[in-house]
């Protein structure tokens, strides 16, 4: 057996197992009783489960209604949506994928000995996203070596992330200790001059989030009802039936009200690790903070994080039917977690910018995808992981950091626009990182 077959059957257990085997074993390290550091890994699990199977549950349900309603207004697209699923699975299947735990680990040491960084990640599952820029870079470039060095790049890009999201996490919901590295959330760097410009519209400037809803509007900012109204009208626009959009209807509204029953599991795992890895510092590595790189679910307990992906999900079929050049229709990728996640720590959880932020910003992604829908078909029938549909390609309508992994390709070789736009779009994070650290709890500006 050899070290990537000892690699993939460690993967094969999922995100759900490794990452509270982790924080259980990180938990021992930093001083917690076994009791209390078996219970957090295994709350940590079952949050990451439970959201898990809600997000299947609201993808499954979508998914048919998205299609019938693409069916019933002529759209026509040769791409097929697999979803971050499809495209882990081609990814972990490509053989050198495994190489990128050596980047992401090695880098991550040098930056906490270098005190670079103060986050130490955990969320060694997601290397793969990694590993997939490698892939798309070393294609489009050519180039094995650069895609490893933009690879690496990511790596700085997602533990400064994680620097970043602290404080926010930490103000919007409790959580102490803890941090998001997904590379997701870059895509606050592209959303930052709109948000920095709508500053200056008085109506922006309002607290817009679920407890400020419920104030105005009542039993209407309910999540169960919030998540049925739309499921229903989602329905009812796409001709799905009356049977099956009062169906959707109650999903919908069902998973709405369950993410943030699921997200508690969270803030059982993670408060006394958080706690106990607090005191281990203060008492042990004096003058020095860190904090533990997770995935994205651990906000998942945010109204305004499911009520803005909910939403955005008729917004992106649209775009999908009317964007001139766009191939691929959303259904496995249809909840795009990059505009949820990024436009919830950008904002602090104002929903009227997070929506506005997703509408403006969703066309990237559908464009990025159906752009390397041509890398995705050939990773994917080289990797035999999946099987793609015979004339069909296939792509992931919600891909991670679409510009970065496209002006990244486009510099390695050597095109002179695309080597500019790289600096400014690395450029646009650098300013953003600055403000977040004078400034790390933006939230708390907006005023009833």
């Amino acid at each position: 057996m050899n070290w990537n077959d000892i690699v993939q059957s460690i993967l094969g257990v999922g995100s759900t197992v490794l990452i509270p085997i982790f924080i259980a074993i990180l938990g021992l390290i930093f001083g917690m009783k076994p009791s209390k550091a078996l219970l957090s890994g295994l709350y940590l699990g079952t949050g990451f489960i439970g959201m898990s199977l809600a997000i299947n549950q609201l993808t499954a349900a979508v998914s048919p209604a998205a299609k019938a309603l693409a069916k019933n207004t002529g759209i026509n697209l040769p791409v097929v949506d697999f979803g971050w699923t499809g495209a882990s699975a081609i990814t972990w299947a490509w053989p050198l994928a495994f190489i990128f735990f050596a980047v992401e680990l090695g880098i991550n040491l040098i930056m906490l000995l270098g005190k670079m960084t103060k986050t130490l990640n955990a969320d060694m599952w997601n290397v793969w996203g990694v590993a997939l820029t490698g892939y798309i870079v070393y294609q489009f470039s050519g180039n094995f070596v650069w895609g490893c060095i933009v690879a690496g790049i990511q790596v700085v890009i997602s533990l400064k992330l994680g620097d970043m999201w602290a404080d926010e996490i930490k103000d919007m919901l409790g959580y102490e200790g803890v941090t998001v590295t997904h590379i997701e959330t870059f895509t606050a760097a592209i959303m930052s001059p709109v948000n920095k410009l709508m500053d200056y519209i008085p109506v922006f400037n309002k607290k817009w989030d679920a407890d400020a809803l419920k104030r105005k509007i009542g039993i209407l900012s309910e999540p169960v009802v919030m998540g049925a109204i739309i499921g229903l009208l989602l329905g009812l626009v796409g001709q799905y039936g009356i049977a099956n959009s009062l169906n959707l209807a109650v999903t919908t509204g069902a998973v709405m009200a369950i993410f943030p029953v699921m997200a508690k599991f969270f803030m059982d795992a993670l408060t006394p690790f958080g706690t106990t890895m607090s005191d281990f510092m203060k008492k042990h590595v004096k003058g020095r903070e860190f904090v533990i790189g997770l995935d994205w679910p651990i906000v998942g307990q945010s109204t305004e994080l499911w009520v803005t992906m909910v939403l955005l999900i008729p917004v992106s079929i649209l775009f999908s039917a009317i964007l001139p050049g766009n191939e691929i229709l959303p259904l496995a990728g249809v909840i795009n977690y990059c505009l949820g996640v990024g436009g919830l720590l950008l904002t602090g959880g104002n929903l009227l910018r997070m929506l506005v932020l997703g509408i403006i910003y969703e066309p990237l992604f559908l464009y990025g995808s159906t752009y390397f829908a041509g890398i995705f078909t050939k990773l994917a029938k080289s990797t035999g992981a999946i099987n793609v549909p015979k004339g069909s390609e296939v792509s992931w309508s919600s891909i991670e950091a679409p510009d970065f992994r496209f002006l990244a390709s486009w510099a390695g070789r050597g095109n002179v626009i695309a080597i500019v736009g790289l600096v400014v779009l690395l450029a646009l994070f650098y300013v953003l990182y600055r403000g977040f650290k004078k400034n790390p709890i933006p939230a708390s500006k907006y005023q009833d």
